[in-house]
């Protein structure tokens, strides 16, 4: 349970970060409203809040969550940009994710 416990919270940390990485690119690059930056900066806000509640060392924490945030990036692409993963980007996001729960799960000293 434990596991599924940090592991929601990393897809959320996850959207937080996209979001506030996707927002101001928007402006930039899409021609989107300089206002798109409040939320991002909340966005951001909330995403290094949301690390915090990790109850492993930092280190730990960053590391299992970048195997995470892989996967909810692919799942991003998709969803929100509307492009279509290929087979390599699957792979490459279970990659992330095997080794992300090898961190997880693996003996730990303090």
């Amino acid at each position: 349970m434990l596991i599924l416990r940090a592991f929601g919270l990393y897809a959320f940390t996850a959207v937080a970060e996209i979001l506030g990485c996707y927002l101001p690119y928007l402006w930039q690059k899409r021609a989107g409203s300089p206002w798109l930056l409040i939320p991002a900066a909340v966005s951001l806000a909330v995403f290094a809040w949301l690390l915090t509640l990790q109850p492993a060392a930092a280190g730990r924490v960053y590391a299992a969550y970048g195997g995470v945030y892989i996967g909810i990036a692919i799942l991003w692409l998709w969803l929100v940009e509307g492009v279509r993963p290929t087979a390599w980007d699957l792979v490459g996001a279970a990659v992330a994710a095997t080794g992300m729960i090898i961190i997880m799960v693996g003996p730990h000293r303090a």
